[in-house]
C-alpha cells in the first residue's frame, strides 16, 4: 500500500507517466487565538487529528480546559484538504446550524487538512441571533486558519528500480533531487536499488530511469516484503 510513511505494494506494476509530489498541509501543533465580539469570549483552538479518536481526544482536552464555557463547539475534517469522507460537527447547545456546520465549511474551504477546531464561547450577556452566532464562529475560526503554522505532510512510497551498473553512480547523484532515500541494495547480475520517495516522485523517477538506462531500466513499487 502507499501512505504517509507507509510501504507500497503491488508486485510487478510500473509506474504511471505525468505527476508530481504528492502531499498537502497539516497542521503544524496546536495552535490557539481568541477575540471578543459583542462581549463574548471566543477561543479558537485548532490542531493536526489523523483518526476520529485523536480529534475526539483534543476535543475532550479542550472541554475539559474549559469546562465551565458556555459551549464548546467542534469540527473535524480528517483526510486531505477539501475530502469530505470523514467529517462531523457540533453545535454544543448553540441554535442548530449556527456554529459546528459554519465551522466545518470553512475547514472544508481551507488549504489544510487532518484538523479539528474547537470554538470555545463564553457568553458576555448579548444575544447575536442566528445570523451573528455564524458569522461570529465561522469568523473567528476562518482567521485562525488564516494565520495557522502549518507543515507539509508527504505521502511516500517504496520504489524499486532495476540498473546496469555503470549508471549507479548518476543514480547516486539524482536521489537527493527526488527527495527520496535509499533504504536497500541488491547487487546481482543487474543493480536494485531500492528508495523511499515521495509519491508523486514515481513517474519523474521512472523517465529519469528510462532515459539513462536508454529504455533498458525498470521502476516498480516494492512489493510488502521488500
Amino acid at each position: 500500500m502507499s501512505g504517509a510513511g507507509l510501504r507500497a505494494g503491488g508486485q510487478g506494476r510500473l509506474c504511471p507517466p505525468g505527476g508530481g509530489v504528492s502531499g498537502y498541509l497539516v497542521p503544524a501543533g496546536v495552535y490557539r487565538t481568541e477575540e471578543v465580539i459583542r462581549r463574548s469570549r471566543f477561543i479558537v483552538t485548532v490542531a493536526h487529528a489523523e483518526s476520529v479518536s485523536q480529534a475526539q481526544a483534543q476535543i475532550a482536552a479542550v472541554r475539559e480546559e474549559f469546562a465551565d464555557a458556555t459551549h464548546n463547539c467542534w469540527a473535524w475534517q480528517l483526510g486531505p484538504p477539501g475530502d469530505t469522507a470523514q467529517v462531523r460537527a457540533s453545535d454544543d447547545g448553540e441554535p442548530a446550524g449556527t456554529a459546528g456546520r459554519p465551522m466545518l465549511g470553512v475547514l472544508v474551504a481551507s488549504a489544510v487538512g487532518e484538523v479539528v477546531a474547537v470554538v470555545t464561547r463564553y457568553f458576555g450577556g448579548i444575544k447575536l441571533g442566528a445570523g451573528g452566532l455564524v458569522r461570529a464562529y465561522s469568523g473567528v475560526l476562518a482567521r485562525a486558519m488564516g494565520s495557522l503554522p502549518t507543515v507539509e505532510k508527504v505521502r511516500w512510497q517504496r520504489l524499486v528500480l532495476t540498473l546496469d551498473y555503470p549508471q549507479i553512480s548518476a543514480f547516486y547523484r539524482a536521489l537527493p533531487g527526488w527527495g527520496a532515500q535509499l533504504v536497500a541494495e541488491d547487487c546481482g547480475l543487474r543493480a536494485q536499488m531500492t528508495i523511499l520517495a515521495p509519491e508523486g516522485m514515481a513517474p519523474a523517477i521512472a523517465a529519469w530511469v528510462q532515459e539513462v538506462s536508454a529504455g533498458a531500466g525498470e521502476v516498480r513499487i516494492a512489493d510488502e516484503e521488500e
